[in-house]
Order: structure tokens, then sequence, then C-alpha cells
């Protein structure tokens, strides 16, 4: 019996409840401090917000299984399915049905899961894909359904999940098992010990012939979204992105056994940086207004432009920093306007000036 499903605790998850109570209330904490932080924002930003979030969550999750996204496309799709205006930028098969289904999972986060719910979620997944079998249900390969790695003739088997005539009932209990551990079920489960439980079960199970590892996740946002009580997005693939290879780790070590303590407490610290990397996303907006807000009839039109750009980055910024070269690209100025522009940028503590010469860069200065 190598694999958890297999062993005779099956799906009967064993873990330690008081090792998570800290996290547990930090996060409660957390959410708190955002829906206070957010009121300070105006009905545009938070929107936008919202889409950004969203967007960026399609993204990064496809990117954790190497398929790669168009980040503008994806919000101006998201931003269409929310019914808000947008560009009329197109966006390609796999982008259209990533962003339609966290618009769902926005709108719909409070509604139980289902079979059929499942399978619309995988079909917008799938938008476009020829070369599966199953779509929009759950896998019928006789084949077994491994993760796997290395030369075809000598594989690596990182995990095996049940065969395809198991999925149907295994399913079952899954859905009933996430249905009744909600806010609302009679065997409630608090958010992140029922998030990290309901993706590693799910992964387990690896019901679809493709796309378990993103709609794993867009499970574990919807149980996070419940315990909240609110559409929340909490950049969990986000983070998970950023610690991709440990993310592979962990679920490959906890699908060896039903005692999960360290996949929970991993999955936890996970959810954790991820709500603070939201909330720093709110921080930054209310930086952004307030430092433009400053500026305002103290700069000219290309400086203004140049910070527009800047803040577009998002909390990291420019990978290096802005240099010359890049304000005189954004804004189409002169060598020397740009760099008296640049100057007194730095004058008005709107940026910051680091190193010399052809070396010198410059940051949004946010403390100031």
């Amino acid at each position: 019996m190598r694999w958890n499903w297999q062993q005779p605790d099956w799906p009967n998850f064993a873990y330690d409840a008081t090792r998570l109570r800290g996290r547990e209330d930090q996060f409660l904490k957390g959410a708190g401090i955002l829906v206070g932080v957010m009121a300070h924002l105006d009905a545009d930003d938070r929107q936008n917000l919202s889409i950004e979030l969203l967007a960026q969550e399609a993204v990064d999750s496809s990117a954790i299984e190497g398929e790669i996204l168009d980040r503008a496309s994806v919000q101006s799709s998201v931003a269409k399915h929310l019914g808000i205006k947008a560009d009329h930028r197109r966006a390609n098969a796999a982008e259209a049905g990533a962003a339609e289904l966290m618009a769902n999972l926005f709108r719909s986060y409070g509604e139980p899961v289902s079979d059929a719910m499942l399978f619309y979620w995988h079909a917008l997944l799938m938008n476009g894909r020829r070369d599966l079998a199953d779509i929009g249900r759950y896998r019928t390969h006789a084949d077994p359904m491994q993760i796997v790695s290395g030369a075809l003739h000598a594989p690596k088997v990182h995990f095996e999940a049940p065969p395809s005539q198991a999925v149907p009932g295994e399913m079952g209990a899954f859905i009933a098992w996430f249905n009744d551990t909600g806010p609302a079920g009679p065997s409630p489960v608090s958010a992140l010990t029922r998030a990290g439980i309901a993706h590693l079960w799910f992964e387990t199970i690896h019901p679809f012939e493709d796309g378990n590892g993103r709609l794993g996740r867009a499970i574990a946002e919807k149980a996070l979204a419940q315990g909240l009580g609110a559409p929340a997005i909490t950049a969990l693939a986000e983070t998970v992105q950023r610690h991709r290879k440990d993310y592979y780790a962990q679920l490959q070590w906890a699908s060896l056994s039903n005692r999960i303590d360290d996949w929970l407490e991993w999955f936890s610290d996970i959810a954790l940086a991820a709500q603070q990397r939201t909330l720093d996303r709110v921080y930054f907006l209310l930086s952004k207004t307030k430092l433009l807000d400053r500026l305002r009839d103290r700069i000219n039109v290309r400086q203004e432009k140049a910070l527009i750009r800047m803040f577009a980055e998002g909390p990291d910024g420019f990978m290096g920093g802005l240099s010359a070269a890049n304000y005189r690209t954004i804004t189409d100025a002169a060598p020397a306007t740009a760099t008296r522009d640049l100057a007194e940028l730095v004058e008005l503590g709107a940026l910051r000036k680091e190193g010399e010469l052809k070396h010198t860069r410059y940051y949004l200065n946010l403390g100031e």
C-alpha cells in the first residue's frame, strides 16, 4: 500500500487541530484588517483590484503547470465576464476559459460544490483543447493516472491516483465532505484546515484527464472565501508559484500517509503569505493615490505617465529599477529632458535614486 488512498484509514485524514489554531486566528485577523483597509479604496480601485487579483490567479495557476497566459488578455476577459467595461483585447481559448472560471468562482463562491460545477469549470479550463477524450466529465481511461518525470523508457513515478472506475465514488465522498464542512454545514471546519484538506484530497483523486492542479487550487480558494464569508481572492496560486518546487514536494510527501499535520502547516503558511501579499497590494494602491494626490499640479505630463507606468508593475516594481533609458522609452523624452524630469521626481520625494552614472536606477518612494 504505497499511496494514501490505498491505506485502510483513507480518507480519514488525521491532524492535530491545536497546531493550526494560531494560524487560523491569524488568518481571520488578517481578513479583518484587509476589509478595513479596503474600505479606504474608492469603488474603482476596489473593482480594479478584484479584476487584477482574479487575472493574476488565473495566470499563475496556469504557470505552475507550465502553461503561459497573457496577463493583460486574461484581465480584459475577467472584466468582461464580471460585466465591467474593458478594452477589446482578444484572448485565446485558454485565456478566455481561465478568465471565465475565475469570474465564476468569484461570483458563486458561496454555492456548494457539485459534479456539475466541476464539470463546468473543467470545460472552461480545457477550452479549445482537442487532445483530450474526457472534457467536462471525470476521466474514463483505463491507463493508470500517474505523475511521472524522467525518460520515457525509465519514468520516475511521483504519484499514482485511484483508477478511473473509482473516481465517481471518490468524488461523491469528497463533495459530500466539502459541503458538510462549510461554515453553514452540519460539521464546519475552520478555513485554513478545510482549504488544505480539500486541496490535498482533490489532488489525490486527480479526477480529470488534465487540469487537476488548477481546479484543486480553485477549490482551495473557494474554501477560503467561504470561510471568510466574502468573495475574497487570497493570491494563493501567485504565492504557490513562488514556492513551486516545495509545493510539489509537499504534495508528494503528503500522498504517502493520511497523517497530514506537516501538509496543513505548510499550506496554512502559504495561505497566510498569500493573504499578506493581497494586503500589500491594497496598501500599494493607497500609497499610489496618496502620492499622486500630493504631486497634483507639481509634475508634468511625462512625469505622471512614468509614475503611472511604474505603479502598473505592482508592488514588486520594475525588475532592477527604472533607468533613464526606460524613462525615455515611456515618455519619448529627449535625454536631457529625461535627466531633468527624473531629478525633479527625486527632489519631490516621488522616486529614490540608487547607483551612479549608467548604473543609476530609480524606485518608487512610497515611504514619503
